[in-house]
C-alpha cells in the first residue's frame, strides 16, 4: 500500500480513522443512558448523535475517516456522570447522511458545530481522532468563545502544510480500485505488531462496512488542506494523546503553535482506547481537568 509522509511521517491513508466499539469499561447497569438524536449540518445533511449526562464543560468526541459514533461509546459511559457527553457520526460515516456536495475538513468541522448547537452547552472540549484532530480545529475556528480547548488523540504528530491535490487522487483510486487491500493495507500501519487480533480484526471489519464512496470523497476532499494555517488562527490550548508508532514532533509544532502539548502512551497504536482504555480514560479526565482550571 502507497504511503503518502508530507504530513510528517504520517501516512496520508492513516489519518482515515478505522471504527471499533470498546466495551463499556467500568461501566455496570446504573450506566447514564445514552439519547440517540438528529439535526442538521449547514448544508442540510443529516448528522446523527449520541448523547449522554449533564455537566460542563461538554466533551464533543469526534472519530476519524471510515469510523462512526460508537467508536466512543466507552466514553459516553464514562464521562456522562460529570459531563455532557456526546459523539457524533460525520457526514458520510455510520448513521449520518451522505448526501453533501462539497467535502472537506471545514464542512466536518461545520457538522460538529450543528451539534454543539443543537445541544446548547457554554462550554466544550473536543476530542479528535486521527483526522477527528484536523476536524477539531476548523469545529473551534467556528465557534469562538466556547471551545475551552482541542485534545487529538493519536494525531497532531507534525501540523501538516498544504496536502498536494495529486497525492488524494491518488489514494482515492487506490481505494476505489481494491478498497479491501487498500483497508487491511491501511489497518496494518495503525497497530503494533503485537497488538490483540480480535482488536485489529474488527478493526478491519468495520472498515470494510463503510461505503466506498465515503473514502474516495474523504481523499479528494483533503486536497489543498493546510492544517498548519487553521492551528495558527486558533485561541485554545491543543493537547494530544498519542501512541508511539509514529513520533510526535513537539519542538515543530510549538514552532507554529506553542500552546501545545502531548502525552505519549508507550507501546501504543493508533487506538488507545481500545487497546488500553483504563488508562487512556485516565489521560482524558487529566486532559479535561487542565484544561478547566
Amino acid at each position: 500500500m502507497r504511503t503518502w509522509h508530507s504530513l510528517g511521517r504520517w501516512p496520508l491513508a492513516a489519518m482515515l480513522a478505522v471504527a471499533v466499539t470498546a466495551p463499556a469499561l467500568g461501566a455496570d447497569q446504573t450506566s447514564p443512558s445514552i439519547e440517540r438524536k438528529k439535526c442538521r449540518s449547514a448544508d442540510g445533511v443529516e448528522i446523527v448523535y449520541s448523547v449522554a449526562g449533564t455537566g460542563e464543560p461538554a466533551l464533543v468526541f469526534i472519530h476519524g475517516g471510515l469510523a462512526n459514533r460508537g467508536f466512543w461509546e466507552a466514553e459516553l459511559k464514562a464521562f456522562a456522570p460529570k459531563h455532557r457527553t456526546i459523539a457524533l457520526d460525520l457526514a458520510g460515516h455510520g448513521e449520518s447522511g451522505g448526501n453533501r456536495t462539497k467535502w472537506g475538513m471545514p464542512e466536518f468541522g461545520a457538522d460538529v458545530k450543528a451539534v454543539v448547537d443543537a445541544e446548547k452547552p457554554q462550554k466544550v472540549i473536543l476530542f479528535g481522532n486521527s483526522l477527528g484532530g484536523a476536524v477539531a480545529v476548523e469545529a473551534a475556528l467556528l465557534m469562538p468563545g466556547r471551545v475551552l480547548g482541542i485534545v487529538g488523540v493519536d494525531t497532531f504528530q507534525r501540523f501538516a502544510g498544504a496536502i498536494p491535490a495529486d497525492e488524494t487522487r491518488k489514494m482515492a483510486a487506490q481505494f476505489e480500485e481494491d478498497y479491501a487491500g487498500s483497508i487491511k493495507g491501511m489497518v496494518g500501519q495503525l497497530f503494533h505488531k503485537d497488538a490483540d487480533p480480535a482488536v485489529v480484526a474488527d478493526a478491519e471489519k468495520r472498515m470494510a462496512a463503510t461505503p466506498p464512496e465515503t473514502a474516495k470523497q474523504v481523499f479528494l476532499g483533503m486536497a489543498g488542506y493546510d492544517e498548519s494555517a487553521s492551528v495558527r488562527r486558533l485561541k485554545v490550548p491543543i493537547r494530544a494523546i498519542n501512541g508511539d508508532i509514529y513520533a510526535t514532533d513537539v519542538a515543530a509544532n510549538r514552532k507554529i503553535y506553542p500552546d501545545f502539548d502531548v502525552v505519549i502512551m508507550t507501546h501504543m497504536g493508533h487506538y488507545p482506547m481500545l487497546e488500553r482504555p483504563d488508562e487512556f480514560d485516565r489521560l482524558v479526565a487529566e486532559m479535561v481537568a487542565g484544561l478547566t482550571r
